[in-house]
């Protein structure tokens, strides 16, 4: 599903150029659950905004199930971004003042889907993350754990091709983390793809397969036998 070949992203910083990936290698297939990870300054986040087509590489080449996506203008890229990419960040980036139903529905409502379509769709999810007694609920009425539900379930709504999740247990406490993972397994048990970005050791030994960056570069790529 995703390649990328000599990834190389490089940041004007005034007069000083910040190599954040320097000729990366990386190849994910669809249905696999993998977990991105590394120190501080590794490209963790850098790589992240390349495959969820947030950002442009410097060089390289980016291909996303077959198609070149490092070519194509703004708005191919804001279409692959939007249709084919589900977001899972830490701060949950819920809009404060809408329900959480309507939270989910958003990215539909950017397609311009029929509101009864979109409505049901977003129900739909919320039952599947164990929110369907919350939907008419806001951010501020929900728990830490809630709103990351909240949130995979808006990244659900297109039906997209992988979830990509930022330190999704970033923001709670390790119990509740625990559950959030729980979820993104189950989902991957399904046939999602799902790629999770950490620095936390203990969701690294979690994931199917771990890929450790250093210095913007691959520096190990160890597949996980998940238990039954």
């Amino acid at each position: 599903m995703i390649r990328l070949r000599g990834i190389t992203k490089v940041y004007e910083m005034g007069e000083v150029a910040v190599r954040a990936l320097a000729g990366l290698d990386l190849d994910i297939d669809a249905g696999e659950y993998v977990g991105v990870m590394g120190p501080s300054g590794s490209g963790k986040t850098t790589l992240m905004d390349i495959i969820g087509c947030l950002s442009r590489p410097t060089d390289g080449t980016y291909e996303f199930d077959g198609r070149r996506v490092d070519r194509i203008d703004d708005v191919g890229l804001a279409t692959v971004r939007g249709e084919r990419i589900g977001f899972v960040f830490q701060t949950f980036n819920l809009l404060p003042r809408l329900t959480a139903v309507e939270n989910v529905e958003l990215p539909m409502l950017y397609r311009r889907v029929p509101r009864r379509q979109r409505r049901a769709r977003a129900l739909e999810l919320l039952d599947r993350v164990g929110l369907g007694g919350r939907a008419q609920h806001r951010p501020n009425e929900l728990s830490g754990g809630e709103r990351q539900r909240v949130a995979i379930a808006r990244a659900l709504i297109n039906r997209p091709s992988v979830i990509l999740a930022d330190e999704p247990t970033g923001a709670l406490d390790t119990a509740t983390g625990d559950a959030i993972m729980d979820l993104l397994e189950g989902l991957n048990r399904d046939g999602q793809t799902v790629i999770v970005v950490t620095h936390d050791p203990r969701i690294g030994a979690r994931v199917q397969r771990a890929v450790r960056l250093r210095d913007g570069v691959v520096e190990s790529d160890v597949p996980r036998t998940r238990e039954a």
